[in-house]
């Protein structure tokens, strides 16, 4: 019992940077832009959140917000070259990982911030609530930015299906000709995309520097970006199918180090690769399963010219 509860417990803290990195993907990518430099986008938000909290001596929810915000940055270049310069969405997402694979290990030596441990955000003390058998540690006893993240699923749920931005967003993504012949501002509305899923993939890097790990290295992200984005297609970009599969992939990771508490020998290299090899099945499951209804923008990747419009 002991161990089933230290699992679950663990859970929402596992699952939690898939779950904003895809509703990050999902917002961006319902616009029509193609975004595949979530890693970059996270790596960017992990350095940061973990240099605010070593540069101003603590404030984790200020670290957090300057993951998100250092993201937001990073993502205004990449909608220049995609939105404005139209830049092949592909080659750029890709540009910018690189770059900022090279920018964070060049900022973080430069800093000393590097193998530095800190002291990040802590879970929360609801008192008698955390106390309740079973329940209270699994439920009552998570940090803040997992509640935070159910408000803002359930949020772009409703902003995404039940406002005129939403439905607006939608049809940018869906046909920007006929959006733009309706007198949307399709340039506007993919730029506000960007940056709102640049800001969401931020604060899920800095989760993982500033509550997970507690400590930047090099490559911290360890490819979760790229999980993100499978993760989205698994989800055929629906909100709470993202959520879903976040969830599972936070089982996976929150059982290894459980497995290897009790005393299980588990081979090291066989850790490292099970994310990716649920990765690869979770592909392997969505091409095989190509009937299944999806939502996918019509437009995506598909950068839109005004003065080309059909």
């Amino acid at each position: 019992m002991e161990f089933l509860v230290n699992w679950l417990a663990n859970i929402p803290g596992f699952a939690l940077p898939f779950a904003l990195g895809a509703l990050g993907l999902i917002i961006c990518e319902k616009s029509g832009v193609l975004n595949l430099g979530a890693e970059g986008f996270l790596l960017i938000g992990a350095m940061a959140g973990a240099g605010a909290v070593l540069t101003f001596g603590g404030y984790p929810l200020l670290a957090l917000a300057m993951a998100a915000l250092a993201s937001a940055l990073l993502s205004l270049v990449f909608a220049v070259l995609v939105i404005l310069l139209r830049v092949n969405q592909v080659i750029s997402g890709l540009t910018i990982v690189f770059l900022a694979q090279g920018l964070t290990s060049l900022i973080a030596l430069k800093q000393g911030w590097t193998n530095k441990a800190f002291t990040g955000l802590s879970s929360l003390d609801l008192g008698p609530l955390s106390d309740i058998p079973f329940i209270g540690p699994i439920v009552f006893s998570q940090d803040l930015i997992v509640y935070l993240t159910v408000g803002l699923f359930f949020l772009a749920v409703h902003l995404m299906g039940r406002t005129n931005a939403g439905l607006r967003l939608r049809a940018v993504g869906e046909n920007p000709d006929a959006a733009d012949a309706a007198g949307i501002n399709v340039t506007a509305y993919r730029f506000v995309a960007v940056l709102i899923g640049a800001l969401l993939l931020g604060l899920a890097g800095g989760y993982l520097t500033v509550v997970v790990s507690k400590i930047w290295v090099d490559g911290l992200t360890g490819g979760r970006g790229w999980i993100a984005i499978a993760l989205v297609i698994f989800a055929r970009w629906r909100i709470w199918r993202a959520l879903g599969g976040a969830v599972l992939f936070g089982c996976i990771e929150a059982l290894i180090p459980r497995v290897a508490a009790i005393g299980v020998q588990v081979p090291q290299y066989f850790v490292l690769m099970t994310p990716y090899v649920v990765t690869f099945a979770v592909m392997v499951w969505t091409s095989l399963s190509s009937n299944t209804a999806s939502d996918e923008p019509g437009a995506l990747g598909r950068p839109f010219v005004r003065e080309e419009r059909h």
